[in-house]
């Protein structure tokens, strides 16, 4: 009986890059992933700041941007393929991919980049830019151990050519599909989110409340 594509993945040995222990913080990062972005979030909701009409209309200019570039990734990578792990099927390669080795945490950063500047509490962005580094590096070592582990030469010289995280011009023209309106409909839930923190910053102008 043939093997399945995510069969085979499973199958592949292990890449040193995969053993390191960058790579293994980065696994148990990669596993609770879903609450990283809390303090992205919830320092510039509970700290003080001042917010005024410019703050919302570069907070939104930045969180467009970095829809849009997510919607990007989703589109290429599907809503599948774009977790990576050690049951992935393919190596993208083109669209936004061919840009930068991971546009939906680019995407991610420049979302959250996007409500601090709404909320006025300018001192976190450092902060927040330092947060970042250190936990998406971590994270981004152990998925480029297991595509390594799963791709080798392929995905090594995608990777000596794309850079990780600033848009550079691809050198390649390798096209491929992009399912938009799968996209759109897994970013349904992700669309409601910022409905939901955007009232709650308006809440907190609002009430001009703040207990940090």
């Amino acid at each position: 009986m043939p093997t399945s594509p995510s069969d085979r993945a499973l199958e592949q040995p292990i890449s040193e890059a995969e053993r390191r222990p960058s790579a293994r913080i980065g696994a148990v990062l990669f596993r609770h992933r879903g609450w990283l972005p809390v303090p992205f979030l919830l320092v510039p909701l509970l700290a003080r700041g001042n917010t005024d009409a410019m703050n919302w209309i570069l907070g939104f200019v930045f969180i467009v941007l970095g829809e849009a570039i997510r919607l990007a990734g989703v589109a290429a990578a599907g809503t599948v393929t774009r977790r990576r792990s050690r049951t992935v099927q393919r190596l993208v390669t083109y669209g936004i991919f061919a840009w930068m080795r991971n546009p939906l945490y680019v995407g991610n950063f420049l979302i959250w980049l996007g409500f601090i500047v709404i909320s006025g509490v300018f001192w976190f962005i450092p902060v927040a830019i330092v947060l970042f580094a250190i936990e998406y590096t971590l994270i981004v070592r152990y998925e480029e151990g297991v595509l390594e582990s799963i791709f080798g030469d392929e995905y090594l010289r995608y990777k000596s050519r794309t850079s990780r995280w600033f848009p550079r011009p691809p050198g390649t023209d390798e096209e491929g599909e992009h399912h938009w309106g799968e996209a759109w409909k897994s970013e349904i839930s992700t669309f409601m989110q910022y409905v939901v923190i955007t009232a709650l910053f308006i809440a907190k102008e609002k009430a001009n409340w703040w207990p940090l």
